[in-house]
């Protein structure tokens, strides 16, 4: 909602902790039109999986965010993995009086 985009959300775990999301479109791509030589390695998108993962935290699930699919790379189309780890106490993140 924040990037203006509206995934499709797939499900394919048994146990449904993990869950993938498929952009329609990619505004972070749309201005990268090949990666430089020498620097195949580069995912220019990999601030999308910080949000994600950070948006997480804010609501206490800790949560791996790594992509799976990425179309500057290649690929078809931009897919986004996410599998819950496990959910943060409110301890730690109280205000000490």
């Amino acid at each position: 909602m924040y990037l203006g985009i509206t995934p499709s959300v797939t499900c394919n775990n048994s146990s449904r902790n993990e869950f993938s999301l498929i952009p329609d479109k990619n505004p972070l791509v749309e201005f990268v039109e090949e990666l430089p030589a020498g620097r195949s390695s580069l995912c220019y998108c990999s601030l999308l999986c910080g949000i994600i993962r950070g948006a997480l935290e804010m609501v206490h699930l800790a949560a791996d965010v790594t992509f799976l699919q990425n179309r500057l790379k290649g690929d078809s189309v931009t897919e986004i993995g996410i599998t819950f780890l496990k959910k943060l106490g409110e301890e730690k993140y109280r205000w000490k009086k």
